[in-house]
């Protein structure tokens, strides 16, 4: 597939106008919709009532109105005398911030644990404010969001690839597939962000994960074969699919835990627009449903416990593997964990996962360095002696993008997250993950270089990755990262990879939420050529050093 309007976000000069019309376009639909919300006056008291929503009377009546309105479970609400006692887990410390905030710390009994986690955030949205839409509709959703990138496309960049008609159609759907050769961040970054979208047409319709993956396949698939005058490509249908499926869970889970539809006001302004912009297709769905300016009486979305870290420093890059000779840029560093891991429930896909975004500015046109993560498809809790943990199936997402290497991929396989006390105040965190991985791109044998074509290969194959961290007390943390990949060659010089990236890092706070860190990286990769007795070795090197704001860490806190 050629470049795409995905291209253009990076490279065009325009998309800056376009971004600032969208960005304006959602504040003025924000500002009309909150304007013309009404508040009844039942609606008034209840939001009133909200900000003691699990005093004992407002207790019984929210989980009586709960339980008749799923009209799933009868005779279990609890009295106020059951619910005051229902207080556990002594071990959460006091700074520890709930997902739901007007919310008191209490946990429940099994009558309710259906309803509550044990942060008392829902464990599933609201199914009667949200309701399964007839599929037609996140379906014609994904349909208006394939026109608009291909009236963007048409009419304000005029690509020829946008060209299309009945011609290119009849020629796509004839000639058949082929591996396409768009730069590297279009492919394993812009795809999968795009399939999320098409994927959160499902999840804002009322559909769960599994139900929704076939929206961002059927998306894909519109747009291949109509969206452009190039052929389809095997590996867009596969990042747009999977890695968007990917993608669209973790933007749809972070947006529940911003939006709260009790709130008015300059509140939820600001919380529309934060959800509007990392879920344009929330938004729009939202839009449509008369939600943005509607004022619920009770919490109607699914909320996990969130540990959100902002790290902003400085960042050396290495020539090879010597230190001294290195390049010196800015850095911006997101680290997002979601939900408690070592929480005994039964679990839906990603009502736990892991993400790391990192930023590099003055580095050249690659600003998004890497991003990884992984969420739980599937899973259970355990507890051995002093030792907790979660086992289960893992998706994985990884993306490497500078100017030492590239590396994507697309991951599934066996985890376990398990936090060991060592001393009071004292424990081991590890997270340890081996798996297949269907599709990969790796760098070739030269490295990334400056031309808009692919300069990697197509690869697959297996992976491992460590993550272990000592914490003592909150105040001071060390962790060792490893990521191993091992690849073969699909498209490209028939060969194998072996890639090993290792990350030490250190942290202490100095304040209540504020951290200082250094990390220090080695990369290494050894590509074995076929037909060759030879090894090609490349390898790289950085050092970090970092501010870092813990905006919540219930985890550690534990």
């Amino acid at each position: 597939m050629s470049v795409s309007l995905c291209n253009a976000i990076r490279y065009n000069y325009y998309y800056l106008k376009i971004m600032r019309l969208l960005f304006l376009f959602i504040i003025t639909i924000l500002s009309v919709s909150l304007a013309k919300a009404e508040f009844p006056s039942s609606v008034r008291i209840a939001m009133l009532k909200s900000s003691n929503a699990f005093e004992d009377q407002d207790t019984n009546s929210k989980l009586k109105k709960a339980i008749q309105d799923t009209n799933k479970i009868k005779q279990l609400t609890p009295s106020t005398s059951q619910i005051k006692q229902e207080i556990q887990d002594t071990n959460v410390k006091t700074n520890v911030i709930a997902p739901d905030t007007n919310s008191k710390k209490i946990l429940v009994k099994d009558t309710t644990a259906h309803i509550y986690n044990m942060y008392r955030g829902l464990l599933n949205d609201d199914p009667l404010y949200n309701k399964k839409e007839p599929y037609s509709t996140p379906m014609l959703k994904v349909f208006i969001e394939n026109a608009a990138l291909l009236g963007v496309d048409r009419y304000i960049f005029n690509y020829d690839f946008s060209r299309v008609g009945f011609n290119s159609w009849s020629h796509n759907i004839k000639t058949g597939w082929e591996w396409d050769n768009d730069r590297f961040a279009v492919n394993f970054f812009l795809h999968p962000f795009t399939g999320g979208n098409y994927f959160i047409a499902g999840r804002s319709s009322g559909y769960n994960y599994w139900e929704s993956i076939p929206l961002a396949l059927e998306g894909s698939l519109m747009w291949e074969y109509f969206g452009e005058t190039t052929l389809p490509s095997y590996n867009d249908v596969i990042n747009t699919t999977l890695n968007g499926a990917f993608g669209g869970e973790v933007l749809y889970r972070l947006s529940s835990n911003i939006l709260d539809d009790r709130t008015t006001g300059s509140e939820r302004f600001g919380r529309e627009l934060t959800a509007a912009i990392l879920s344009p297709m929330r938004f729009f769905s939202r839009l449509i449903q008369g939600k943005v300016g509607n004022v619920a009486s009770a919490e109607v979305y699914q909320k996990e416990p969130l540990d959100v870290v902002i790290s902003a420093g400085a960042r050396s890059i290495n020539s090879g593997i010597s230190v001294g000779n290195a390049a010196l840029v800015g850095l911006l560093n997101f680290d997002f964990d979601y939900g408690d891991p070592f929480e005994k429930r039964d679990r839906k896909p990603f009502d736990y996962f892991i993400l790391r975004m990192n930023l590099t500015f003055g580095a050249g046109r690659k600003i998004i360095d890497n991003v990884v993560g992984n969420g739980i498809l599937y899973g259970g809790n355990l507890k051995v002696g002093n030792m907790e943990m979660l086992a289960g199936i893992f998706q994985h997402y990884d993306l490497w993008d500078n100017k030492d290497f590239e590396l994507g991929a697309l991951g599934f396989g066996a985890g376990i997250v398990t936090k060991i006390s060592i001393a009071k105040n004292t424990n081991l965190y590890t997270n340890l993950h081996i798996g297949v991985i269907p599709l990969a791109g790796n760098s070739t044998e030269r490295g990334p270089d400056t031309t808009q074509v692919r300069d990697y290969y197509y690869s697959g194959g297996g992976e491992a990755k460590l993550d272990a961290t000592l914490n003592v007390s909150g105040i001071f943390s060390a962790t060792i990262l490893g990521y191993f990949y091992g690849l073969h060659t699909y498209v490209g010089n028939s060969g194998n990879d072996l890639i090993a990236i290792i990350k030490p890092r250190i942290e202490v706070r100095v304040f209540n939420n504020i951290g200082v860190g250094f990390e220090h990286l080695i990369y290494s990769d050894t590509r074995y050529p076929s037909g060759t007795q030879s090894s090609i070795n490349r390898s790289s090197s950085e050092e970090k050093l970092f501010l870092t704001i813990y905006l919540a860490d219930f985890l550690h806190n534990k």
